[in-house]
Order: C-alpha cells, then structure tokens, then sequence
C-alpha cells in the first residue's frame, strides 16, 4: 500500500490524530502502517523483548517509554527479531541504539534520539493500554500510518 500521511490528512483531516513532529526516523522502511500494539515501560526492555518475540501480524508496535533519553529501548537484535516476526514498525517516545545496523533492517522505526546506553532488563510496564504522548492517545487497534512527514493515527482505515 502506498500513502503520504500528508494526503491523509487532505482526505480525512479532524478524523485523524496527528503526532507532534518530535521523532527521527529509522530503519529500511520509511512509510509503514499497521494496527497498534502498546507498551508502557520506564528503561527498561524486558516486556519489548517479550513482545517482538511474539507474531507481529504486520502491526506496529507503539511504546511509550516516557521521554527518556537516558537510555535506549530499541536496538539491533531486537529490531531483528521483530522484522523475523513481522512486525512492520516501531514507534518509540524513547531512544534506540545501533542505529547504523537498525538501517538496514525492512522495518520503519520512530524514536525521539540515540543513546547507546542499554536499558535494565525487570520485566516491568504495561502492555495493551491507551497511552499517549506527542499530543496522540493511542489505543490498541489503532491503526498507524507512518512516513517521512510523520504519524497520523485513526480509529478506522484510511
């Protein structure tokens, strides 16, 4: 499927929530989009691991990992195991590390920044709740469109 988020906006407008544009991108795919899956967690990325493991069925993971930059939620391995698992993106308010490798992985990624410091392993957070962050609730289901311009979010597909 092909989209612009910005033609989105053109046809759907107020229907659609639009994310503050805070995020860079990453990862071999610019434009994804898919239903949400949510995760609240706080440095640490024990519950993301757990999750990517699982059967993506081409959703995008969306976490909300409170602004921190003091830490990265995303790196490589993880971003491999998503792709493995179909998971067509992530997006982030949180950092990533190895970006350089995350690259060239077939998979969109937004996150706020880089850090290459690795995040604690406790298991705690949140899974399948209504977060929010960038001025977006995202809630599960949601569906997700993504790309260079940044992420509109609807209740229905566009």
């Amino acid at each position: 499927m092909t989209y612009k988020t910005a033609d989105l906006y053109d046809k759907y407008g107020d229907t659609l929530q639009v994310a503050r544009p805070l995020f860079n991108n990453y990862g071999g795919n610019s434009c994804f989009h898919g239903h949400a899956y949510t995760l609240k967690v706080f440095e640490d990325f024990l519950l993301i691991k757990q999750t990517v493991q699982q059967p993506g069925e081409q959703r995008v993971l969306v976490i909300d990992g409170g602004a921190s930059l003091r830490c990265a939620l995303l790196g490589d391995k993880l971003a491999a195991i998503a792709v493995d698992n179909n998971w067509t993106g992530v997006i982030i308010n949180g950092c990533i590390r190895d970006s350089t490798e995350i690259n060239k992985l077939d998979i969109g990624v937004k996150a706020l920044n880089t850090c290459p410091v690795r995040p604690a392993q406790l298991g705690e957070g949140q899974k399948e709740i209504d977060i929010r962050f960038a001025g977006v609730t995202f809630c599960m289901g949601d569906y997700v469109y993504a790309d260079l311009d940044g992420i509109v979010v609807s209740k229905t597909p566009c």
